[in-house]
């Protein structure tokens, strides 16, 4: 039988699978090894091939050391199902012990805020916690289309739904959100703001626009500033549907490129927050990296099937 490594011996591997990149990190006490990569790279639709990837791509970053234990905070992985479909792909291919979760739910445990909420607020957006009896609880996620609240594409598509309410009630044309959205999107005419939004077709193409809303709202448009407030409100609101669901919570951390990188979306976050839970639920604005979530997780994972006397083999 092969014993399970010291953890003086042993690494252990934090994975965060984000939609744009994807964050690698493997460690043993203070030595940390990293690895960043774009996630299109090597990620596919298929739990399996995506598992056999994710360790070949660990098994370069450890150079043949022992491994105790793998966490990854996966992109899509949104629901419990999911993400036990993706620890069952790797469970046939490597008796090393591995746990996924969400990427929203890295932000808390790096914070050692085991069983708190994760908010990522980028490209996309999700809300996602689990409960003190285990159960995965999840808010949000639904693509820009028809949701996404408070994240880059949605913001978009809430000032150009701004912009068309305004013309339909008789707004000037002269406005600052008007005039930027108008030259970002390359509208030819006022009746083809619609189509040239959807021409765009992808979240990640739309949302590469969302500065140009916090830059009108920076020159005092009315409008902007009303759909980054609603934006923060409505990612209050994510946390408040978890929270009536019995999430149990008494912290929410939210991150991602967009909440971290412009204060007044995260200034109208935590002012929804404040109201919506009448101060129960303290926010927390996440500027670390959610690999030290991922990281945290393998290494109680590992002390935890220490303990057990799993056993695993020395290499991937």
């Amino acid at each position: 039988m092969t014993l399970m490594p010291s953890e003086t011996e042993a690494l252990t591997v934090g994975i965060d699978i984000g939609g744009t990149k994807t964050h690698l990190r493997a460690q043993r006490q203070t030595q940390i090894r990293d690895r960043i990569l774009p996630s299109h790279e090597w990620r596919v639709r298929d739990w399996d091939v995506n598992a056999v990837r994710l360790l070949e791509l660990t098994a370069e970053l450890v150079d043949r050391s022992p491994v105790a234990a793998i966490a990854i905070g996966a992109h899509g992985c949104d629901d419990a199902d999911e993400c036990l479909a993706f620890e069952r792909a790797f469970a046939a291919r490597t008796s090393v012990p591995v746990r996924v979760v969400n990427d929203a739910e890295l932000m808390p445990l790096a914070l050692d805020l085991t069983g708190q909420i994760g908010i990522v607020a980028g490209t996309g957006s999700i809300a996602v916690c689990r409960t003190a009896a285990g159960e995965m609880l999840v808010a949000g996620g639904w693509g820009w289309i028809i949701g996404d609240e408070g994240s880059a594409a949605s913001l978009v598509r809430e000032a150009v739904r701004v912009i068309a309410d305004h013309f339909d009630a008789g707004g000037s044309r002269h406005e600052p959100l008007i005039d930027l959205i108008f030259d970002a999107l390359q509208v030819p005419a006022v009746p083809r703001l619609g189509s040239s939004l959807s021409a765009l077709q992808t979240a990640a193409e739309i949302g590469r626009h969302a500065e140009v809303v916090f830059e009108a709202a920076n020159r005092g448009s009315d409008l902007a500033l009303r759909v980054i407030r609603d934006g923060g409100k409505t990612l209050a609101h994510l946390v408040d549907l978890l929270d009536r669901r019995g999430a149990g919570a008494q912290h929410a951390v939210a991150g991602g490129s967009v909440i971290v990188s412009q204060p007044l979306l995260w200034q109208a976050f935590a002012e929804g927050l404040a109201q919506t839970s009448g101060g129960r639920i303290t926010p927390h604005l996440f500027t670390g990296k959610p690999v030290e979530g991922a990281c945290r997780l393998a290494a109680s994972l590992a002390q935890t099937e220490g303990q057990r006397g799993i056993a695993a083999p020395l290499h991937l």
